[in-house]
């Protein structure tokens, strides 16, 4: 991953492990809470309840004039106050010494006895194995997530990181596309300089060199997605392509490739710039990845436009995945993968069909069917 990949892949697993945390810690919390409380709630009944039972034996003994057996609870203790030591205890429910203490005066001084003490400390045993278990979980839930995070964060870096891959591979084929006609120019320019004689060859040189460069430009522009939206017109087709063929007519007399074309006059609604922009990248194209001393035959009707060479062709596996954004399939002629998607985009906004057939080493054929 570069630094941007990992900026982002950790500030996702940050954003994803904070804000798991806060709510495994609120969770946990309101759940040790409402444990807690439903504890406390426990031993208070457990304790008058035994208070209660204390109590009722008091009285049913003097009642009955029997000897007073008191039960015993374990886990619980209780003391019985008589009525002249009332005065060192109150009625109520509290904490003393670490342990949950009752007071009770249900004995109502029967066999003298005012108060009924009962205590216990298993709440706070009780309370002590909840924090641990409550702990434990919260740990183990986290531990959890954890995982669960990296998953999803390798799982959601992974389009990033291939789209990432393709506009690095982009910039670089870019940058490789750029530099050929820029060094061209200049050893044109620097040549013509120093002949003070500006023979066609130069010029060809300069003027092939800067329809390359624009031919890249006009590309980069169409994936501007910022760009204005211009208004279809009818167009005739037949004349853009003319016109085209002969902005390519250096390049492809530089090859030795011949074009040959059948054009129709076909009117088609469709911004000039886009239908412009659709035959130049199908025609520089075919010239770029035919071998010289080729033909490359265009025809136009109005029910289809097909572009054939006698280029290296595209294996039949590959077909499917021309049209893809930064997809080349051969690196014979260069490219930066960006052509045939744009064919594509044309195609699909006027709704026109585009179909490809192809056999390595013998050539491709392109073929767009208007609706």
């Amino acid at each position: 991953m570069n630094e941007l990949e990992k900026r982002s892949f950790y500030s996702f697993l940050a954003l994803y492990l904070g804000s798991s945390a806060i709510f495994i810690i609120l969770l946990g919390y309101w759940y040790f809470d409402a444990q807690k409380n439903a504890l406390e709630s426990e031993t208070y009944y457990k304790l008058e309840h035994l208070a209660d039972k204390l109590a009722g034996s008091i009285i049913n003994a003097q009642m009955k004039g029997t000897t007073l057996q008191l039960p015993e609870q374990k886990g619980f203790e209780y003391n019985l106050i008589p009525t002249q030591e009332r005065t060192n205890y109150s009625v109520g429910y509290f904490e003393k010494d670490g342990q949950k203490v009752l007071v009770s005066a249900a004995p109502q001084e029967h066999l003298n006895i005012e108060y009924v003490v009962v205590r216990t400390s298993t709440y706070f045993t009780k309370l002590h194995s909840l924090q641990t278990q409550v702990l434990t979980m919260m740990g183990i839930t986290f531990m959890f997530i954890v995982f669960i995070s990296f998953f999803l964060a390798k799982l959601f870096m992974k389009p990033l990181h291939n789209r990432m891959s393709q506009i690095e591979g982009f910039i670089q084929d870019v940058s490789h596309e750029l530099n050929t006609p820029i060094t061209a120019l200049k050893m044109s320019a620097s040549r013509a300089i120093k002949k003070e004689v500006y023979d066609k060859k130069i010029l060809t040189n300069i003027s092939i060199s800067t329809k390359q460069l624009e031919s890249i430009y006009k590309s980069l522009t169409f994936l501007n997605f910022k760009q204005k939206m211009q208004e279809s017109e009818q167009v005739n087709l037949k004349e853009i392509l003319e016109q085209n063929i002969r902005y390519y007519q250096e390049l492809t007399n530089a090859k030795h490739i011949q074009i040959q074309s059948s054009l129709e006059d076909v009117v088609f609604d469709i911004i000039p710039a886009r239908a412009e922009l659709l035959f130049s990248n199908l025609i520089s194209n075919a010239i770029k990845y035919s071998m010289p001393e080729t033909s490359i035959t265009i025809t136009l009707t109005p029910k289809y436009f097909s572009i054939k060479d006698e280029g290296v062709g595209i294996a039949k596996e590959k077909l499917e995945a021309i049209f893809e954004l930064y997809q080349r399939e051969s690196d014979i002629a260069g490219g930066f993968g960006v052509g045939l998607n744009i064919v594509k985009q044309i195609c699909d906004t006027y709704n026109i069909k585009v179909k490809a057939k192809s056999e390595l080493g013998k050539g491709s054929e392109f073929k767009l069917f208007f609706p």
